[in-house]
């Protein structure tokens, strides 16, 4: 005998009973999902014979949806109308303090591009193929952390639609690439040479920030004099990064404190003027640290250079976090990931991803151990521990008993 075909319980758009939850549900126009149906009262709708009470709930929703201008809610929503609300609320961040100039840039600049390609389209039209057409369109979005940080704008955008006005988001589950290890760690001597060829306001911010590794931008150039304590054992910071929206106190070293406490006679409490500011008076801005560290490069030739062409503003946050895991500060004894990732206000996952797997002691240590072999604080990559070798445990062994001197290195030569 034929098997019987099964036939649709109820026409699309209409409420229906799920016998699992014994609740009434419609389903949103374009799309898979349930919603639950609600009485008067905020209760659910329960019982199989409450179809009278479903429907007439199914009917007060579909007028919201008429009054708000939201008629078949994703059916009725362009690409473009999802990117214009996106860029508003970073509009009105940026105005709040809580996002960057640089987040609301690239926000604008990448949604207006995307929606010259697929703005027109209804959300529920857009697909994945889409998307990836249209990154895959761009010769010069090479890096893989350039796409990573469209794609992160671009499902930012669609997650607030869904979040918000309950727009499913197409691009649920977009894969970007992974992200590849920071390893642009500026040598000693080189680190001498950019102090010597640059002048002195850009000099201080950037051995400040090899000195801190706080993000340059979003970070050390928001510094003031407000935000700066004096402890017992020296100087601490307190850091609010926009990036993280979180504020965290980090100890700082006597080199940083002693060119904080110069630069504060220009810059004193209750001022609100950056401690580290440009040639004219004003703070750091990513357009312009950016144009002038490139104008260095290219002045020294570093730009046709396959290691130090990859040097840039960021490279000194990476530079702290490296000298921090070898032990460049502390006689070749490097600290944990934990404390790495408080310093440079990451977590433990990030600190480790980015620099761990490549830098840190307490994760080569064991893998020396397993193979027999017993690892020293400084073994490091030669390439990248120019100037600095770390020689702690020899003059241990000659320390008399009564007496420990520390062997730290000379205070590194600052910009003037």
């Amino acid at each position: 005998m034929a098997r019987r075909r099964k036939t649709r319980r109820q026409s699309h758009g209409s409420a229906w009973h799920w016998k699992q939850t014994d609740c009434w549900y419609y389903t949103m126009p374009g799309t898979k999902k349930r919603v639950p149906l609600f009485d008067e009262n905020g209760e659910r709708i329960r019982g199989k014979d409450r179809r009278e009470a479903a429907d007439l709930a199914l009917a007060r929703e579909k007028l919201a949806w008429n009054i708000e201008g939201d008629v078949g809610v994703a059916g009725e929503w362009l690409v473009a109308r999802v990117c214009s609300d996106y860029i508003q609320y970073c509009e009105r961040g940026l105005a709040n303090g809580t996002i960057s100039q640089g987040h609301r840039n690239s926000t604008v600049a990448w949604l207006n591009d995307l929606c010259t390609c697929c703005g027109a389209l209804r959300v529920v039209e857009l697909k994945k193929r889409h998307f990836k057409t249209w990154i895959e369109s761009h010769p010069t979005w090479k890096s893989a952390d350039t796409h990573r940080a469209v794609i992160a704008v671009v499902l930012a955008a669609f997650n607030r639609a869904e979040e918000m006005y309950g727009i499913p988001n197409p691009l649920k589950g977009f894969k970007k690439p992974k992200g590849k290890p920071r390893l642009q760690s500026i040598s000693a001597e080189d680190e001498q040479t950019l102090y010597k060829i640059t002048e002195p306001c850009f000099g201080n911010f950037l051995f400040a920030a090899i000195h801190t590794g706080l993000r340059p931008f979003c970070e050390l150039a928001k510094i003031t004099a407000d935000h700066v304590e004096e402890m017992d054992r020296g100087m601490m910071w307190q850091v609010y990064s926009s990036k993280t929206d979180k504020s965290r106190r980090i100890p700082v070293r006597p080199e940083i404190a002693e060119l904080t406490r110069e630069l504060m006679k220009t810059a004193p409490r209750g001022s609100g003027i950056p401690i580290f500011r440009n040639t004219q008076g004003n703070p750091w801005k990513g357009t312009t640290g950016v144009a002038r560290f490139l104008a260095i490069k290219e002045k020294l030739g570093w730009d046709k250079d396959p290691v130090r062409s990859k040097y840039s503003c960021y490279a000194c946050r990476h530079t702290f976090a490296h000298r921090m895991l070898s032990g460049y500060w502390n006689d070749g004894v490097g600290c944990s990931i934990e404390t790495l990732a408080e310093l440079i206000g990451d977590t433990p996952t990030v600190a480790f991803d980015h620099y761990g797997k490549h830098w840190s002691q307490h994760y080569q240590a064991p893998l020396w151990a397993a193979i027999g072999e017993q690892a020293q604080p400084n073994d490091i990559p030669t390439s990248q521990a120019r100037g600095r070798r770390a020689t702690a445990v020899a003059v241990r062994k000659k320390q008399t008993p009564g007496r420990r001197s520390k062997s730290r290195p000379a205070n590194p030569k600052r910009p003037r």
